[in-house]
């Protein structure tokens, strides 16, 4: 009986936790869909409009930050990707010297918050002559230490058994990684994918800083201007929409492999 209600009782404490969170994202939601003078009111009503996405979407190069952000997200995942699976590969399958203190460095790297390294990060982007540029945003992001650890505990868990029939059959290094490990670790590919592009996302810090011009900055960075712009102030209608329009296909994108997502995590043994 005790273990029944600490568990119902956990259980109502989470759906409490998530109505919670969820109060700023209704109002948000709502707001963007009202007039102004209903949205400031207080008072609740059933007017409800466009015109506030379609005056974000005019008074702002709503169209260039996605497709900015879209090309970044797209190509640091696919980078990840490939040096992520061969750096995993090579720590779950291949023995080297010193294979266990290389591993350790990589882990180390997890515990290093990217916002350190921003000024070194800086200094090197000047000096390639990189600022300003979509491959000066990606570079930093191109390896991914949690990948590498995320992949690598999976790879551990296929059957050595699987890549030594391959060799048998005449499959390289190459084709037994494609054809045997990325197949058979695809849910957790998923889930570094949701991971890795939640983060590109949501970037805001870095992008911030090393951008200038509309043609290279991402959404959070333009909604950060657009937010703060002379002819938006406090019109939280318009604000509201925007912020809609930035995190929706993330929002859907989550709710669509959030089950993959959990999961990968829990055939890989991370809590």
């Amino acid at each position: 009986m005790i273990i029944k209600f600490t568990s119902r009782l956990g259980n109502l404490l989470m759906l409490a936790l998530a109505a919670f969170w969820l109060i700023p994202l209704l109002w948000m939601t709502v707001t963007a869909f009202r007039p102004r003078h209903a949205a400031l009111s207080g008072l609740f009503s059933l007017d409800f409009t466009l015109n506030n996405f379609a005056t974000v979407w005019s008074a702002a190069p709503f169209a260039t930050y996605y497709l900015n952000t879209i090309l970044i997200v797209v190509c640091v995942f696919a980078v990840q990707m490939l040096t992520a699976s061969m750096a995993a590969f090579a720590f779950a399958r291949v023995t080297f010297a010193g294979s266990s203190i290389v591993f350790l460095l990589f882990l180390v790297q997890i515990m290093i918050p990217a916002d350190v390294l921003i000024f070194p990060n800086y200094n090197v982007l000047k000096q390639l002559s990189l600022l300003d540029t979509k491959l000066g945003i990606m570079l930093p992001f191109l390896a991914s230490a949690f990948g590498i650890f995320l992949l690598r505990q999976v790879f551990k868990t296929i059957p050595a058994e699987l890549e030594e029939a391959a060799l048998i059959e005449g499959c390289s290094q190459w084709q037994v990684l494609w054809k045997i490990y990325f197949p058979l670790a695809r849910p957790t590919y998923v889930a570094f994918a949701l991971v890795s592009i939640s983060y590109q996302w949501n970037n805001f810090l870095w992008p911030l800083i090393i951008t200038n011009s509309v043609e290279n900055r991402p959404l959070t960075v333009g909604l950060s201007i657009f937010a703060q712009s002379f002819e938006i102030g406090v019109q939280w209608t318009e604000v509201s929409a925007a912020t809609l329009l930035v995190i929706t296909p993330l929002l859907l994108i989550f709710l669509v492999f959030q089950r993959q997502f959990i999961e990968s995590f829990m055939h890989s043994g991370i809590k």
